[in-house]
């Protein structure tokens, strides 16, 4: 029997593994416009959260009082999404996962702002420490490639407002529901590139274009589980490995090498995160403490 740590251990382990299959599918599928992965990625995400629905919430299970903090968050989430995906098609593997860990940077900036958090000496440091790091990978001038960096970093800007949405909804709100309205977000606006054409994709390629919306639905949920039973600090190192999967799948199905500055960027950003991870742990520790001793 294992533990509830060495569940979250494996959920994050599983969540990591599906995240990296539909970033590599989203990859290979240049022959179809990004609106149809969209459809995809939403509409067999619905589909799955059907089946971890509450048996007692089927018949109401779309109720909520928060509808504009889901908006909100839905928003956010559909900037983000539609960002990775043309930063996949656009730049090495490697280098969109790199940047993409830079969204706790963001967090806790916006955490200042709309949770009115204090933030100290060491997670200004991280932030530095992780804004050189993008520095490093992006190699900021003038330049046709550059542009297409700005798109991760929107990601980790849509994905940072995204956690504290999520943190803000949690409270009152089941994590099923929360992915549900995000799928029904991202099917609602791939209709709306219909008019762009969408390419009749074979029996194949639809099977392939299906996982996306099942990798990422399994994805999310894993993650959430893997947060609600270990501890943050145990299961986080484990996010990191999808940059070597990045580093594996971009070498042997595209041929893509990671540059040295690639990866010195990636190891300044993994640091910065890992120290405001860490910094968030303790600050957590601190608060409980307070709270059991009054």
């Amino acid at each position: 029997m294992l533990s509830k740590n060495q569940l979250g251990f494996l959920y994050m382990f599983m969540s990591v593994c599906a995240f990296s299959v539909m970033d590599v599918i989203v990859k290979w599928s240049t022959d179809y416009p990004i609106g149809q992965v969209l459809f995809f990625r939403g509409f067999f995400g619905i589909i799955f959260y059907f089946f971890i629905i509450p048996k007692e919430r089927l018949h109401n299970f779309y109720v909520t009082k928060r509808a504009g903090l889901h908006f909100l968050r839905c928003l956010s989430g559909l900037i983000a999404l539609v960002a990775i995906f043309i930063a996949l098609r656009s730049l090495p593997l490697a280098t969109v996962v790199s940047i993409s860990f830079a969204a706790p940077i963001f967090t806790t900036i916006f955490s200042i702002f709309l949770l009115h958090e204090k933030v100290g000496m060491f997670r200004w440091l991280a932030v530095i420490v992780g804004f050189v790091g993008i520095l490093v990978i992006t190699e900021p001038g003038i330049s046709s490639l550059n542009i297409y960096y700005i798109f991760p970093i929107i990601f980790c800007l849509g994905l940072s407002y995204v956690a504290i949405a999520i943190r803000q909804l949690s409270t009152s709100e089941p994590v099923w529901l929360i992915s549900f309205y995000f799928s029904l977000a991202i099917t609602i606006l791939s209709f709306f590139t219909i008019p762009q054409g969408w390419v009749m994709p074979d029996f194949k390629d639809f099977l392939l274009l299906s996982m996306v919306g099942v990798f990422g639905g399994v994805a999310n949920l894993w993650l959430s589980q893997s947060f609600k039973l270990s501890e943050v600090s145990l299961v986080t190192p484990l996010k990191y490995l999808g940059l070597v999967f990045a580093i594996f799948f971009g070498y042997f199905i595209w041929n893509e090498v990671p540059t040295i500055k690639t990866l010195f960027g990636a190891a300044l950003v993994i640091i910065s995160t890992m120290i405001i991870f860490r910094r968030e742990i303790y600050k957590n520790k601190i608060t409980t403490s307070k709270i059991n001793n009054d």
